[in-house]
């Protein structure tokens, strides 16, 4: 088990990956526009990534076992600050509570003309935070980001647990 913490910055990057490799799908392939709660989710991501691709590029250097030991902590804040601002956003979607004023809007697809008017200065209408567009087994896109951005914290959190206890058996 002593490796896992070791590894997890590597694995943390590839789920990264994944998230993001998915929201780009449903954003490309499925036309589902992002509205800003959506956005804010993605940059959580991209700097969960880039504190784990840090992390894996300092792997192969004598500070290895102090950049993991930073990286997995600064990952556990980074996937519980990921579900928080997921898990409000899908509680906006329930009506939970009200969603952010700058997520008025109202488009839910973007197709080509709308690209077109948004390349030539047009203002892009974004979709409303409030909306749920997509759901699978009762939860949003929203709601599966909590679910998981918090299954990655307590992943990382067990991860910085390990690396706690190597160090306390190294130094008896």
């Amino acid at each position: 088990m002593a490796k896992f913490a070791r590894y997890w910055p590597l694995l943390a990057l590839l789920a990264c990956l994944f998230m993001l490799a998915v929201a780009h799908a449903f954003e490309t392939f499925g036309h589902l526009a992002p509205c800003t709660l959506c956005l804010k989710e993605r940059q959580i991501y991209w700097g969960a990534l880039a504190i784990a691709a840090v992390a894996a590029a300092l792997s192969f250097t004598p500070a290895r076992s102090t950049a993991t030991r930073i990286a997995n902590v600064l990952l556990v804040i980074a996937f519980f600050y990921s579900a928080m601002v997921a898990g409000y956003h899908a509680g906006a979607e329930w009506k939970w509570w009200p969603g952010p004023a700058s997520c008025s809007g109202g488009a839910t697809h973007v197709n080509a003309a709308d690209l077109t008017a948004f390349l030539n200065g047009a203002p892009m209408a974004m979709p409303a935070c409030d909306k749920a567009v997509w759901i699978f087994l009762g939860l949003s896109m929203a709601g599966w980001n909590a679910v998981i951005s918090l299954g990655l914290a307590g992943v990382s959190a067990l991860a910085v647990g390990q690396g706690k206890s190597d160090e306390r058996a190294r130094s008896s």
